[in-house]
């Protein structure tokens, strides 16, 4: 695979665990803590694919999504969270999510996710 996969999200645990399952999938993963940090890091992934805590400190995933431009995020987005409700995932789809999955994330539905998400 040749696309990176990149993980915004707080939770250090919840990094690690993805991590650890797209790496035994033969993906190569970064991951950050905040949006803030993940804007600062030096991002020449333009075939990359993000998974995006939707709840986060400071700016929050669905923010962080629209301030990316209004023709779409350029990088498939993957919305995750463990506090969903409807008006959050409708708005994550207007705003170009490719999937908005809950947490605990299921390994299945999170790798069908990123298939669809970069087309393999």
């Amino acid at each position: 695979m040749d696309r990176p996969i990149l993980i915004v999200d707080d939770d250090a645990d919840v990094r690690d665990s993805l991590r650890v399952l797209l790496e035994a999938h033969g993906m190569a993963v970064q991951d950050f803590e905040s949006t803030a940090e993940f804007a600062a890091a030096d991002r020449q992934h333009g075939r990359a694919c993000l998974i995006l805590d939707l709840h986060l400190p400071v700016m929050g995933g669905l923010d962080y999504l629209a301030s990316l431009g209004q023709d779409g995020p350029g990088v498939p987005v993957i919305m995750v969270t463990g506090r969903s409700d409807e008006a959050s995932r409708s708005r994550a789809f207007e705003l170009g999510a490719v999937a908005f999955l809950e947490k605990p994330v299921d390994d299945r539905e999170l790798l069908s996710a990123i298939g669809r998400a970069i087309g393999d």
